[in-house]
């Protein structure tokens, strides 16, 4: 009798950790960011727009005058920290992040664009 109770609350626990797991990748996120570094002339933003295709979340990625990189991501949030952990930590082959800035996080109801894209 032990035996099926035990099995049944493992069974009970998978299920509670599914539907977290569930209920966090459901929850739309936008987040604007900031990328500073060697981030110009190192076809940074071309990976961006591959990355972010890759991962299914959209928003815009641009050159600022400043010499960083700037941008929006939206999607579900399990992708938008991915997306986060690319732009801070891997970027394109020949750039160099030294520093990775998000702001504005926040809960959406809908997402605000169709794909990914670069602005000019």
């Amino acid at each position: 009798m032990h035996g099926v109770f035990n099995i049944l609350i493992v069974i009970y626990l998978s299920f509670l950790i599914m539907s977290a797991e569930t209920k966090l990748s459901n929850r739309l996120k936008s987040v604007d960011y900031e990328i500073s570094g060697r981030v110009q002339g190192v076809c940074f933003r071309m990976y961006t727009e591959d990355e972010a295709r890759k991962l299914g979340v959209v928003g815009w990625v641009k050159n600022s005058r400043q010499g960083t990189v700037v941008g929006q991501v939206q999607g579900p949030e399990d992708k938008v920290v991915a997306m986060k952990h690319w732009l801070s930590k891997v970027g394109s082959p020949s750039s160099r992040i030294y520093n990775a800035i998000f702001t504005n996080e926040k809960e959406i109801n809908r997402v605000e664009y169709s794909n990914f894209s670069t602005k000019y």
